[in-house]
């Protein structure tokens, strides 16, 4: 997923952040699988069901996630260094197991990503999000953990979305794709509240929480928005009817994305969140139902 910068935050100091009370849930098990899936065969141009815009909008995400996740995956990882010794034991095991599902999920998009630059469609949300993160080196691991966990949300009820409508693969979707995109939305539901404990347990407090999530609310819809378009232009298919008759369906129609996740979204922004208030039932189930569709693997890749 992409990064984010504001000017304002890098003149931050380390102490700003209030301490709060550390969650004492008990760290989840996180599973590392390696999809068992073919990407090096072509993908149709129009491979959502011969749907431009759905196409544009995916391929998009997928664009983003190379640099993101592991900007995130650092993040953790810098921000479990942070902790005293026995919060550092906590969270080890739940830790690696997030580094190594992000990383699958960065190497199998990486792999989806060469496939669309084939196509003729150009990354540029991964060229802004690259800059971002070199600007956030010098802020307080409580900052980045902070807006990994404001990505993680996205992620979260993007995939509890996906997994709740399949019928957004419109007919003719190649299963490998289908499978590809469920299975991160799966693991991206699993593994929700990581980065959040995190946080809780560095120490950081309501109000920067809540202040990176704006933030990070206004760069990933734009930054989301700008790469669909790109996509399309490069498509060639940005100026047709039809293509935003699709896009309005898809973001705003009955089911539709927006109104979809409209309150999932709000409810970051309340004091007594915690991502396992949203479940994840849709995720186990898949993952359950697929399990020949993955190899479990017991390291980070």
């Amino acid at each position: 997923m992409p990064c984010l910068h504001s000017p304002v935050l890098v003149l931050l100091s380390t102490g700003v952040l209030a301490l709060a009370c550390q969650s004492e849930t008990e760290m989840t098990a996180l599973i590392i699988r390696r999809l068992l899936i073919d990407l090096d065969a072509p993908l149709p141009r129009h491979w959502n069901g011969g749907d431009a815009f759905r196409t544009a909008f995916f391929n998009a995400l997928s664009m983003s996630f190379p640099v993101g996740e592991q900007f995130f995956i650092d993040s953790v990882r810098e921000g479990a260094k942070a902790l005293p010794p026995p919060q550092q034991a906590r969270f080890e095991a739940e830790v690696k197991g997030f580094v190594g599902q992000e990383a699958t999920h960065r190497r199998i998009h990486g792999l989806f990503n060469d496939q669309l630059a084939r196509q003729g469609l150009v990354n540029r949300w991964a060229e802004r999000a690259a800059r971002r993160i070199r600007r956030l080196r010098d802020l307080n691991v409580r900052h980045h953990v902070a807006s990994t966990a404001a990505y993680e949300h996205f992620t979260a009820i993007l995939a509890e979305h996906l997994l709740a409508h399949p019928e957004q693969w419109g007919e003719g979707t190649p299963e490998r794709l289908k499978l590809m995109w469920e299975w991160h939305a799966s693991e991206e539901s699993e593994h929700k509240s990581t980065a959040f404990e995190l946080y809780q347990a560095l120490g950081g407090n309501h109000a920067w929480r809540v202040k990176w999530f704006r933030i990070v609310t206004v760069y990933f819809v734009m930054d989301t928005l700008r790469q669909t378009v790109n996509n399309l232009w490069h498509d060639r298919t940005w100026w047709r009817p039809s293509t935003w008759a699709s896009a309005a369906r898809f973001l705003f129609g009955r089911g539709g994305l927006v109104r979809d996740c409209y309150g999932p979204w709000r409810q970051y922004l309340r004091e007594d969140f915690h991502p396992d208030q949203q479940g994840t039932q849709r995720a186990a189930q898949w993952l359950h139902a697929h399990a020949g569709d993955y190899r479990v693997v017991g390291d980070a890749v």
